[in-house]
């Protein structure tokens, strides 16, 4: 199978959390506040403790969800994973 063309790709935003929290914690705010349809269009996927990686048009669903739970802040978000370095 052929690999896809980068334009055909889905694009990704980056999310630096912060906050003390585990990966399932965040995975749950999220379900909680878009379900699970949400959940399977926003992709989300950890690319290391405390970076998120979620499909561009869900962002902002995303982002609101975070805002519902105490524990988890967003610092930064950035189009690359050098742009959530420089911090």
């Amino acid at each position: 199978m052929k690999s896809l063309k980068p334009s055909m790709k889905e694009n990704k935003r980056y999310i630096l959390l912060k906050g003390n929290f585990s990966k399932e914690d965040a995975e749950k705010a999220i379900l909680r506040y878009i379900g699970i349809l949400g959940y399977a269009k926003a992709s989300p996927m950890f690319v290391s403790k405390n970076v998120l990686a979620v499909n561009r048009s869900e962002l902002e669903k995303v982002k609101a969800s975070f805002a519902l739970v105490q524990e988890i802040k967003i610092e930064k978000i950035s189009g690359t994973l050098k742009g959530l370095g420089k911090r």
